[in-house]
């Protein structure tokens, strides 16, 4: 299966990296000095029990995406709608794009552009970020969730899913992943803006109580928003199943915090307000999660600023 790595960051990397030693066809689109890294030495993957290393196809031009039948969609949420608007003119027809992205506002966009057919989406359980320019460190434990946004993509779902364990990963369907991405964005709101506002790793926000009380009220409000937006989830079980589950990611650094420290735009606005938005249209209050957001955007206008 040919396959395009749109957003080849921390996450696209590993991924592509897995599929490109299983024999598959993978092009990179990245940039700056992780590109640049990648075109001189290739891409090494320090994984948990294992190591890769790719030297195939780095690029900084979307045109060379253009013969895929799989499009990793990796970019941050901040830009969705620009790659996707870019890869819709290239793209063959058939053509499946698979967005590994965080939040759940993503498949939205996606789907107005290139259809609710073509689209798949991924809750993506992996703790990878960039060591270095052109290498990726992962740990810990790799999972995915794989679920079509209409029935009719279900078989090119299930062959997707396939590629995947093919090559070692372990993929999953999931018949309600839009449910599932809403579990994952419970976990990420809770302590993925917490530690970009803080500094501290997940293991930090669970031992320092005055940390800890924040991420327990942010997860309550997230939830209580979840519910009003008819998902189905019941608040004390889940609270205690985000705080069991972080008891497994302690030493990991959040890809917001990873942003923040690296001068990037952090993805404020699909990992909280989206949930801040959601209060407002169901007349909820979120104070907690507010204070947070207020605080991160105007981070982010900072670093924009330069």
């Amino acid at each position: 299966m040919r396959i395009g790595i749109a957003g080849a960051g921390a996450v696209g990397s590993y991924f592509g990296s897995m599929l490109e030693q299983a024999g598959h066809p993978v092009t990179f689109l990245a940039r700056g000095s992780h590109l640049t890294a990648m075109q001189k030495h290739g891409l090494v993957i320090d994984g948990d029990g294992a190591e890769a290393h790719s030297t195939k196809t780095f690029t900084d031009n979307i045109e060379d995406l253009a013969g895929s039948e799989l499009i990793l969609f990796c970019v941050k949420s901040n830009d969705t709608a620009r790659m996707a608007e870019q890869l819709l003119p290239i793209l063959q027809e058939d053509a499946l794009v698979l967005t590994m992205q965080n939040g759940v506002d993503n498949e939205e966009t996606l789907e107005a552009i290139f259809g609710r057919d073509r689209v798949l989406s991924a809750a993506t359980y992996v703790q990878a970020f960039l060591e270095a320019p052109g290498k990726v460190r992962q740990r810990g434990r790799v999972k995915l969730l794989i679920g079509e946004l209409n029935s009719s993509a279900e078989n090119a779902c299930a062959r997707v899913i396939e590629t995947f364990q093919t090559a070692g990963i372990d993929a999953v369907h999931s018949g309600q992943i839009l449910k599932r991405k809403w579990d994952k964005l419970l976990w990420n709101v809770t302590f993925n803006p917490l530690a970009a506002a803080s500094g501290a790793r997940v293991g930090q926000i669970l031992d320092d109580p005055p940390l800890r009380k924040t991420a327990e009220a942010i997860s309550s409000e997230a939830i209580g928003v979840a519910v009003a937006a008819g998902i189905a989830v019941e608040p004390d079980p889940t609270i205690s199943k985000i705080f069991s589950n972080a008891e497994y990611a302690r030493s990991h650094q959040t890809s917001m915090l990873q942003d923040r420290l690296q001068g990037k735009r952090m993805e404020v606005e699909s990992m909280c307000g989206f949930i801040v938005r959601k209060a407002e249209e169901h007349g909820l209050e979120v104070p907690t999660l507010q204070s947070i957001y207020s605080t991160l955007s105007f981070m982010n206008q900072q670093i924009e600023s330069g």
